[in-house]
């Protein structure tokens, strides 16, 4: 079966798919975000950073629409997804698919079954049961696990889990797929095999890939572009070469792992 390049929905000025604009959202009195701007390009790999709690999965929750921000305006393509009703969202996410961090597999079910469950949420009456197989074979066949259909998730290595998450959002052939901390707990070998699998896709799918994660080897591996967030903002954002040779500390400091020591002071007398 050969797959041709998602369809590409409307665009911002610029080239741009998505625009995030003063972005805020507060748990219990707590600000995660306050006044976050971005603009990501259609067809880019774009790879957010930021230390623990900084609020990076809360965005990929906000960008998806699981979450509502307080204040500010998301905008994709032509539709603000802050104003979106419950049934637009159904439609918006069959556009925007996410790869949750633990890959969120329903274990009492097989993985062909766990593939196919976006398709009869969103396809069941527009696609037949042959077309819904069809697909499910070709996104596990896209990401390396031809043939696994019958097997259980819970006989599977965390690398290939991580890898039928991916088959199951790309089976809906969105225009943008965000990845929730994708290499998180694998070792350097499958780490690097997620990240070729990111960049593979974009190239043969023409997705939009957003990319929250830790691991900045796979960061500046495979991101077109590099946003840090700190404090609730983007910190700095650009091409990997700008982020390693950057002069914000508060970058420098997070790419290096160091941090100076506070400054000593000596008590009065």
């Amino acid at each position: 079966m050969t797959q041709e390049p998602i369809t590409k929905s409307g665009e911002l000025p610029g080239g741009d798919i998505l625009r995030l604009r003063g972005v805020s959202i507060s748990f219990g009195g707590h600000a995660v975000l306050s006044g976050l701007d971005l603009d990501v390009k259609r067809g880019e790999v774009l790879s957010i950073l930021g230390q623990s709690g900084s609020g990076k999965s809360v965005l990929l929750k906000l960008l998806v629409g699981l979450l509502h921000a307080d204040q500010g305006e998301i905008v994709f393509g032509e539709q603000h997804v802050e104003k979106m009703k419950a049934k637009e969202l159904i439609h918006y996410r069959q556009k925007v698919g996410m790869v949750f961090q633990s890959s969120a597999l329903f274990d009492s079910m097989s993985v062909g079954e766990n593939v196919v469950y976006g398709l009869r949420e969103h396809f069941l009456r527009s696609m037949t049961r042959a077309q819904m197989t069809e697909r499910v074979a070709w996104a596990l066949r896209s990401v390396g696990l031809a043939g696994i259909e019958t097997m259980d998730p819970a006989d599977l290595s965390g690398g290939m889990r991580k890898r039928v998450g991916i088959a199951r959002t790309i089976a809906l052939q969105p225009d943008t797929i965000l990845y929730d901390d994708p290499t998180a707990g694998l070792d350097p070998i499958n780490a690097a095999r997620i990240g070729r699998l990111i960049t593979r896709l974009r190239e043969k799918l023409g997705v939009t890939s957003i990319v929250v994660t830790q691991d900045l080897d796979t960061a500046f591996r495979i991101s077109d572009r590099i946003a840090l967030v700190d404090a609730g903002k983007i910190a700095e954002v650009g091409p990997p070469a700008q982020i390693r040779a950057t002069k914000n500390q508060i970058v420098q400091e997070f790419i290096t792992g160091y941090a100076p020591p506070d400054a000593l002071t000596t008590p009065k007398t």
